[in-house]
């Protein structure tokens, strides 16, 4: 019988060379709502050694039907805290920095101006989104953003593109259409569908921090969100590239 640790099943598949990339490779998850918690965890128990993890939202029970960290018994904590216990207890080597803070503006461009091999977007408010993706351009940091996974069912039509190819997304459709005014065409990667949403899932809100309207969202399709930038991160590291990138 193979005698086994916690990264036996990673070796076996990628081999012992590029787990290490892994362990030597840093990595920056920004939100961790029902795309960003997947995808952090994901990335933690890939054998990444060093993350940062930002988001400066508590529980609430509205995000028990998507959310990994939403739980009756989390309600009201924080979820930068909650998150970064998870990842240490799945990997006590880790090197986690938390932040535990809503970032916009000179904070992202401070945040950014560490180095990190890969950068998760996965950020839900439209203004400072962008504002991270083209800050992330600028210091040549490569960078995968998630799309929107609210109001859509379909797992099977989930995509990873650069930005260009992206279509038939509203989020993906506005985030072009700013970087464009900015000279900006293409240079990252992003997870979206061009699943149709029907507008009566989409409620207008005015009570929110940072939200302007709530879009029904079912429990599997933000984890699956997440996972696929989870896959970006881990396969460029290994050096492992999807033929669905443009080079």
């Amino acid at each position: 019988m193979i005698s086994e640790n916690w990264e036996t099943r990673t070796e076996l598949l990628f081999g012992a060379e590029k787990l290490e990339k892994l362990h030597n490779s840093r990595v920056l998850v920004v939100g961790l709502g029902g795309v960003g918690a997947y995808a952090a965890e994901s990335i933690c128990r890939a054998g990444v050694g060093k993350m940062t993890i930002v988001d400066g939202d508590k529980v609430t029970p509205g995000n028990r039907n998507r959310q990994l960290l939403a739980l009756t018994s989390t309600h009201g904590r924080r979820k930068a805290e909650i998150m970064a216990n998870r990842l240490l207890d799945i990997n006590p080597d880790l090197q986690l920095t938390v932040v535990d803070d809503f970032i916009r503006d000179e904070k992202i461009a401070l945040l950014l101006d560490e180095k990190y091999d890969y950068v998760v977007d996965a950020i839900d408010t439209l203004s400072p989104k962008l504002f991270f993706i083209i800050e992330a351009l600028k210091k040549n940091l490569p960078l995968v953003s998630s799309m929107g996974a609210g109001g859509k069912t379909n797992p099977e039509l989930v995509k990873i593109a650069d930005i260009d190819d992206s279509f038939g997304c509203r989020l993906a459709y506005f985030i072009r259409k700013r970087l464009h005014k900015q000279g900006i065409r293409t240079g990252f990667k992003v997870v979206f569908s061009p699943e149709p949403v029907k507008k009566d899932t989409i409620l207008r809100i005015s009570h929110e921090q940072n939200k302007n309207s709530t879009v029904g969202t079912i429990s599997y399709m933000p984890a699956v969100f997440g996972c696929f930038c989870a896959s970006v991160v881990i396969r460029e590291i290994v050096g492992e590239k999807s033929i669905n990138y443009r080079e």
